[in-house]
């Protein structure tokens, strides 16, 4: 199937089919409760408008189905395998054929014994939590969407739905005639003035233990981007010894991701937060995302490394500009560097000035 032969929109009209057994169920039908997702302990989600299952890990074999976007397979194992002009040649294993890793999102199904009752932070009720399931659709409290990422949805009559590993704020909390809990999520920084109910089994509130900090003091710390098109990867250094490596996505157009001038000691981390919604660009070429969770800005108004729910396709430039990250790996990162964000002050969103925080060099050699 080419898929450059069919249009966003067409997709949209599409919405949840595909061939055979993985067809989605419509839309309508999973409002505010989970869908039977399948039963395996690793799942995959598809983040791209449609793709094609493979025979084996090779573009070149025969496709034997086709998926489209927000399918959730069981993912049995990654393998190596041929995808021409990319540099990730990397293949998912699903029952039904072999998926390109780069449009399969790793997701897990983990259901949550919601709480009706919400923790004081600060001078306010409320919590930090982080969606566990791979998507939850959800109804807005506020109508109409301010935000164009929920108002395009609304346009093409997609649910308003929310994503494995996004990080978002509870200030309410309600129980249903049917007994059901729901949580009413938003966003503390960013946000266009959303707010939306959802199932509260679908969401983990995020505990202070998870995000002690790591070697909070040491201070010669650093950390180095490369982002050339065949060296995408993320190294943390205290001194000279490299604690931690990951695969990263920069920015696809030349010169979106800052490099550091030469002999510099590199960009400084200047606001941390646990989350924010970030949107830039023009209306052709714009992005609008909400609950980017584990965010850390160090050049400009918005350049930033964070965690990203939207596709899988690490080691290959992607973004339009950030440092795009797994999200365990952005967590583990924003726990490390400084400056350190509190977790129960009420305010988890810290700016600073001066040069007592982590700096960035991205470099292209």
């Amino acid at each position: 199937m080419d898929s450059k032969a069919i249009t966003r929109r067409d997709f949209l009209k599409l919405g949840g089919l595909a061939l055979g057994s993985l067809a989605l169920k419509p839309w309508r039908s999973q409002l505010l409760t989970l869908p039977d997702y399948p039963d395996a302990e690793r799942l995959g989600r598809v983040g791209w408008y449609s793709v094609e299952l493979k025979q084996r890990p090779d573009h070149d074999s025969n496709t034997v189905g086709v998926l489209y976007e927000d399918a959730v397979v069981p993912w049995l194992r990654e393998t190596v395998g041929y995808r021409p002009f990319r540099n990730n040649q990397r293949y998912v294993e699903t029952p039904e054929g072999y998926i390109w890793s780069g449009d399969l999102i790793p997701v897990r199904n983990e259901i949550n014994k919601p709480i009706t009752v919400l923790p004081q932070s600060g001078e306010e009720a409320g919590m930090w939590v982080e969606v566990t399931v791979p998507y939850v659709d959800t109804v807005m409290d506020n109508p109409p969407p301010r935000s164009n990422f929920f108002q395009y949805r609304v346009e093409n009559g997609m649910p308003l739905r929310l994503y494995y590993s996004q990080i978002l704020w509870v200030d309410n909390i309600r129980i249903t005639d049917d007994g059901a809990i729901q949580y009413r999520v938003n966003e503390r920084y960013g946000n266009p003035g959303d707010m939306l109910w959802a199932p509260g089994e679908a969401f983990r509130p995020i505990t202070q233990e998870e995000l002690s900090p790591i070697s909070p003091g040491v201070e010669d710390k650093r950390i180095v981007v490369r982002v050339r098109w065949e060296e995408q990867l993320l190294s943390c250094y205290e001194g000279d010894t490299e604690v931690f490596f990951c695969r990263v996505s920069t920015g696809k157009s030349e010169g979106s991701t800052p490099t550091s001038a030469v002999a510099s000691p590199g960009f400084q981390i200047w606001r941390k937060l646990h989350s924010l919604h970030m949107s830039g660009g023009t209306n052709a070429e714009g992005w609008d995302l909400p609950g980017i969770g584990w965010t850390s800005l160090f050049h400009g108004d918005g350049v930033a490394i964070h965690s990203t729910f939207w596709h899988n396709n690490f080691g290959e430039p992607m973004s339009h500009g950030c440092v795009n990250c797994a999200p365990d790996d952005a967590k583990w990162i924003f726990r490390w560097t400084h400056p350190l964000v509190p977790f129960d002050s009420g305010d988890n969103d810290v700016t600073i000035t001066g040069d007592t925080s982590t700096r960035i060099q991205v470099v292209e050699d």
